[in-house]
């Protein structure tokens, strides 16, 4: 029987990386900086920063990014949508990224304002996620990061769409993809199962969602076409004013999907952290990943 500590041997076996949002209100972004102040020490990969529907949190997500770069020393990675904008204007905002330091893009397609329907690219825009990235490396030699979908994109004709997706990202530049969050294992073994069987041999990433706040995840998970199992459903049933109660529950099925999926092969964990440092700070800590100095 296999305990605890014969599943990780530190922070040389893993790799984590963090997802953060740009705040909305004053309030909100001294939680920011308090949550990156404590996981800081952690040294993840890198820490992305996301950017809303049709492109809606732009300036605060550059400024977020700005701010990384000559205020800490994590390796921000600035989230780029195509949705809702020309290409001149996609390529100000990379150049800017450029200017101000920042060398790794997540490039997605993104969604529409407000959440409405199906994409539409901009008369003058790019017109799917390849077509940025192939804009991106025009501009500078970025790092570029994608995404997939373990359970399919909800737009998506198939799974092998998808797949050849992801093959025209990597064809363009794209160096890695971090797949969106899923619950259960057998979603990220399906789709390990397809990318090997494809020849893709860029790292996949699984995103992994803290379910503290369950009906929220709820809300996410129908909009991006994720699966919420009755299981997970039932370890909250009840919970709704016991807050003490979801974070420790939180907490055991994150690091246990994360021992699922190191078993799977998976190396490289995304850490969502919703602004909080604490659940990240303690999942971290279970798989090794201790603090180092901060220079």
């Amino acid at each position: 029987m296999s305990s605890l500590g014969d599943r990780f041997r530190g922070r040389d076996d893993v790799r984590v990386s963090f997802e953060f949002s740009p705040p909305r209100t004053p309030e909100a972004e001294e939680k920011l900086w308090l949550a990156i102040e404590r996981l800081e020490p952690l040294r993840p990969a890198f820490v992305s920063v996301t950017y809303g529907a049709g492109g809606s949190t732009r300036e605060r997500t550059h400024s977020t990014v700005k701010r990384m770069v000559n205020e800490t020393d994590l390796k921000p990675a600035a989230h780029l949508t195509c949705v809702g904008a020309s290409k001149a204007e996609v390529d100000a905002v990379i150049q800017g990224y450029w200017d101000a330091g920042v060398r790794h893009i997540v490039a997605i397609r993104g969604d529409m304002p407000d959440m409405e329907g199906a994409y539409q690219a901009h008369d003058n825009g790019y017109g799917s996620t390849a077509d940025l990235v192939r804009g991106i490396k025009a501009i500078g030699d970025f790092d570029v990061t994608v995404s997939i979908y373990p359970e399919r994109h909800p737009e998506s004709a198939s799974f092998d769409h998808d797949i050849d997706l992801l093959k025209a990202k990597i064809d363009q530049g794209a160096t890695r993809a971090i797949a969106q969050f899923a619950f259960e294992t057998e979603h990220y073994e399906r789709l390990l199962e397809r990318i090997q069987k494809a020849g893709i041999n860029i790292p996949i990433i699984p995103g992994i969602m803290p379910t503290t706040n369950f009906k929220g995840v709820v809300r996410m998970a129908e909009r991006c076409g994720a699966t919420v199992p009755d299981w997970l459903a039932a370890y909250y049933d009840g919970l709704d004013d016991d807050l003490p109660t979801r974070k420790l529950i939180a907490a055991t099925v994150a690091t246990e999907q994360v021992h699922d999926l190191q078993r799977l092969g998976f190396r490289d964990f995304h850490l969502y952290t919703l602004n909080q440092a604490d659940l990240t700070y303690a999942i971290c800590h279970i798989l090794g990943y201790k603090p180092l100095a901060v220079s």
